[in-house]
Parts: C-alpha cells; structure tokens; sequence
C-alpha cells in the first residue's frame, strides 16, 4: 500500500503556482529545500533570495514557479491536506465499520500520514512545517477571493470526507463539518502548544494520548447529540 502512495502526486489548484514545480529537477528541488529551510527560518524571515542560495540557482529562477512565498505556502498547505486523504482513502479502503474509519481519520489528522514514504515531500517534515506556519496560508485579507478560487479545496475535500464519516456513526449529528474542522485546526495547534506553549497543555510533543483526547472529544459529542 505505501508503495503506491509513493508514487502517486497531489493534483494542486494550478493558480496557485506558475510553473508545476514537479515538471523539472529544479522545481523538485524547489519544493523540498524549502520546506526544510521554512521550517529553520520561518515564514517571516524565509525569502525567495535565501531559498535560492540554498539550492544554488538565481532568484529569478524561483519566480518562474511562484509568484511570491505566500503561493509557495499555499502549494505546500494544499499538498499536505491533500495526501492526508489519500491517506484516509486508502487506509479506508477494504473497512465496513464506520467507527473504525472515524477513527483511522483521526488518528490521521493527530499524527499525521500513516504511509509517510514519498517521492515528491517529506510528509513529516511538511507536518512539522504546518504546525507552526499552516495559519499564516488561510488568516490573510486575501482568504475569501483565495477561497472562490479553489485554492482550499484539499482541505475542504478531506473536511467533508471526514464529516461524512460522522454521519455514518450518527446520522443525527447536526454539526459535523463544524465538528471536523474544529479537530482539523486543534490537532495542529495542540501539536504546536506541546512544543512553544506548553503551559496550554498536558501533552508533551509525540504523546500519543492526544490520539485518545480526540477520539474522546468526537465520539462522545456525536454520542450525545441524540
């Protein structure tokens, strides 16, 4: 199964990005060095001239992808949720018990990828990189015409996935895309407490008890919504 996971690309919204930066050597390049140098520097401090010193090739070179480092988080933002439910899908796949596949989300959403091996990104480092820059793509004056644009359709698609996956164990539940994206942004932000403001929480960074909190948190809201 991760075999061909590894093989299979995310199809982002091409108005993100000028040049599919997975046609050439260089955008491959683009794209994987500059996850890690965004995670070292930030998104504030992270330029198109850093990036391409680090990779050894010129400035201009890097506009002919992108038009600005917005677009580029936006690419990696629409990529991570977009193998996060390749990810479900798959893991998914040969289930019957809707509890069960409420659970593998979750879990998914907590953690991360299941099947993290890819020839294009590193999952977990692109998980690393959202948790602490993942808001800056959505909480800008642009969201809205970004929005009718398509460009969170990756992140809708797995929202809506998952909410289904609710009313299968609940038909009655009456919010569950209110329900998912709450778990959608707190899995992330609980991970970005753990590590910068541990004060906000009880679990330490890698603590699988957040998996139970969730599952806590999903199931018995859906279980008392009668």
């Amino acid at each position: 199964m991760e075999s061909i996971l590894q093989k299979i690309r995310v199809d982002v919204n091409p108005d993100i990005y000028l040049k599919d930066p997975f046609s050439s050597d260089l955008g491959k390049e683009l794209i994987s060095v500059s996850v890690d140098l965004l995670i070292d520097l930030g998104f504030e401090h992270f330029t198109f001239k850093k990036l391409a010193s680090q990779i050894g090739c010129t400035e201009s070179a890097i506009y002919r992808y992108f038009d600005n480092k917005h677009k580029l988080l936006l690419y990696l933002t629409s990529w991570y949720w977009g193998y996060l439910e390749q990810n479900l899908v798959y893991a998914t796949a040969n289930l019957t018990d809707s509890c069960k596949k409420l659970k593998i989300a979750i879990k998914i959403l907590v953690k991360g990828p299941i099947f993290t091996q890819n020839d294009f990104i590193d999952p977990i480092q692109l998980r690393r990189l959202l948790t602490d820059e993942a808001t800056k793509a959505i909480m800008t004056k642009e969201v809205d015409e970004e929005y009718k644009k398509g460009f969170f359709n990756h992140y809708n698609k797995l929202g809506e996935r998952i909410a289904n996956l609710v009313l299968e164990v609940n038909p009655r539940f009456e919010f569950p895309k209110t329900l998912v994206s709450t778990v959608m942004e707190s899995s992330l932000m609980q991970s970005y407490y753990s590590r910068h403001l541990p004060a906000l929480t009880e679990h330490q960074p890698g603590d699988d008890r957040r998996i139970d909190f969730f599952n806590n948190l999903v199931f018995k809201t859906i279980e008392n919504e009668n």
